[in-house]
């Protein structure tokens, strides 16, 4: 059964926590979080870039000049994607959809094997309890005591309400989501994952 270190508030060691198998002991397999880290990216982009086609561009209703005759090549619109000021041929559109499907089963696997890697790299931390006071040293004093400090890390908790929040957000490196939430692009941008033991059992009861 997996293992992970507990600290309390104040960032000191207070023994093991044991963790669930089926949550947080599966071995991991790359290719099924990245197909889902991909899906999840996708489905976060929006299609900012829009171009204007030859029906959209302004003016050209008139043809630039007659058909014979000027020893000219032969236009009949301004508009046309080989002028200058003219529409885009085939660009993008802000229409596109970049959403991906991805099964429910397939995402809680790949959350977990996410999990298991952090706890085999001795990098998910198990707080008893998150810092309650709302103040910003508090939560820094508290990530400098704990393994990794400096490094990216991503703190888990139950009710991330508004105080906290403000806390972590003043901390450089250092974001919050709450356990219910948590995806893997989450634990993949982050090197650390610091969580509370109420956290903890959010997790193994949401994945477990």
């Amino acid at each position: 059964m997996p293992k992970a270190t507990l600290y309390n508030v104040e960032g000191k060691e207070k023994g093991s926590i044991e963790l669930s198998d089926k949550v947080f002991g599966i071995k991991s397999k790359n290719s099924v979080v990245h197909e889902v880290y991909i899906a999840l990216e996708s489905n976060r982009r929006e299609p900012w870039a829009h171009t204007k086609d030859k029906s959209d561009v302004r003016g050209g209703g008139r043809k630039p000049w007659k058909q014979k005759g000027t020893g000219r090549a032969r236009h009949g619109s301004n508009r046309s994607p080989i002028w200058k000021g003219g529409g885009v041929t085939f660009g993008p559109l802000s229409i596109r959809n970049y959403k991906k499907r991805i099964n429910k089963k397939v995402k809680q696997l790949a959350l977990r094997m996410c999990l298991s890697d952090k706890v085999v790299d001795s990098k998910l931390i198990v707080l008893e309890d998150l810092p309650t006071d709302g103040k910003t040293r508090t939560v820094n004093d508290l990530r400098n005591t704990l393994p990794g400090a400096g490094k990216s890390t991503l703190v888990i908790g139950v009710d991330t309400d508004e105080k906290t929040g403000f806390a972590v957000r003043n901390v450089p490196r250092l974001n919050l989501q709450r356990a219910i939430d948590v995806n893997v692009s989450d634990l993949l941008n982050h090197q650390y994952i610091v969580v509370s033991k109420k956290g903890v059992e959010v997790l193994e009861k949401r994945l477990g």
